[in-house]
């Protein structure tokens, strides 16, 4: 690692929206600190004092993505540190442990492997971690999240969390958490440069905000009825119809739930009933089609490639989008571009 960071952009790093006085829509930090107070000043946006506690020589990483309106970091530290301040006004945090050694103590409540954290913007971070801890996280703009949860799911997630500190969540969603967040960041580690792409940064936040709400289970359960056979009909047909008005954009579940007013729970069970298919694999086709189609578009330009085409329609993990390509049409993308060319 770099003993520096490395912003992506001539205004250094952002957070949840474009730091006063840049437009830069995203910035790449990495860095290796050798002293608590220059690991503390690293996150930005944030005001932290972070006192070490155990004996002996320091040694951290930090990593940090911000984008849109969402801050994806990663700290590792070798000692027990007490963090302290505030997070950027109007964000939440949530965090989970990748590597912990021991138990810290969080917000009044014991830190422990199982444990996930969050944190509101008015909320004072009061953290004792373990002796050594490797956490990553994700701050998100509270409205744009809020906002989210609401359309999407139907849920008042900043009324749920209110006043919590920490968050129940079973060992398999918080490796869901965990893998995603790790995932993202390392493809975001590879090819920095497709955040450019204002879809890349849209399906980012919305797969990062799907996730979150997989993860952090409602209060209380709520039943709800499945819609009728000529409900979900009609509801297929509209989403059908949007979809065809809006055949050269990148859609997404959310879009469609925005735009039809339905839940995302509803919009999977009426696309399974009528088409057997759940609406993700189904927007996935749809878009897989279309960067097919842009690839053989532009075989005869020479500076085109498969990373920025993929980028333009919302495919973030490239690995996974050749393998979806490959699997949904018989080759790679890039064997379309180069016989296109």
């Amino acid at each position: 690692m770099s003993a520096a960071a490395k912003p992506m952009d001539a205004g250094g790093p952002i957070a949840s929206t474009a730091a006063p006085g840049t437009t830069a829509p995203f910035s790449y930090t990495l860095r290796d600190t050798l002293d608590a107070d220059e690991h503390a000043a690293c996150l930005s946006n944030w005001q932290q004092q972070y006192d070490q506690l155990s004996a002996g020589l320091f040694a951290g990483e930090f990593e940090e993505f911000c984008f849109g309106r969402v801050q994806l970091f990663r700290e590792a530290l070798n000692q027990s540190v007490h963090q302290a301040g505030i997070a950027w006004p109007g964000s939440r945090t949530v965090a989970v442990p990748t590597v912990i050694e021991g138990t810290g103590w969080f917000g009044g409540e014991t830190y422990s492997a199982d444990t996930m954290l969050t944190l509101g913007s008015s909320d004072e971070l009061d953290f004792r971690t373990p002796r050594r801890l490797e956490i990553v996280a994700c701050t998100a703009d509270t409205t744009a999240l809020n906002t989210y949860a609401l359309q999407v799911e139907h849920r008042d997630l900043e009324a749920e969390l209110s006043g919590r500190t920490t968050v129940p969540a079973s060992p398999q969603q918080m490796a869901d958490l965990g893998a995603l967040l790790t995932t993202m960041m390392a493809s975001l580690r590879a090819t920095p440069d497709l955040l450019r792409h204002p879809q890349m940064r849209t399906a980012m936040e919305q797969a990062l905000f799907a996730t979150l709400l997989n993860t952090l289970p409602p209060a209380a359960a709520s039943p709800s009825l499945a819609p009728s056979c000529r409900t979900r009909q009609f509801i297929v047909a509209r989403a059908r119809e949007y979809m065809e008005t809006h055949i050269d954009e990148p859609i997404t579940v959310a879009d469609l739930c925005v735009k039809l007013g339905v839940s995302r729970r509803t919009l999977q069970y009426s696309f399974q009933d009528v088409l057997d298919l759940n609406p993700v694999k189904f927007l996935r086709a749809i878009r897989l089609n279309a960067v097919r189609r842009a690839l053989k578009q532009a075989g005869g330009n020479e500076r085109a490639t498969v990373a920025d085409i993929a980028a333009r329609w919302g495919f973030w993990h490239l690995s996974h989008f050749s393998a979806d390509y490959k699997a949904m049409f018989g080759e790679l993308p890039s064997e379309t571009l180069r016989r296109s060319g």
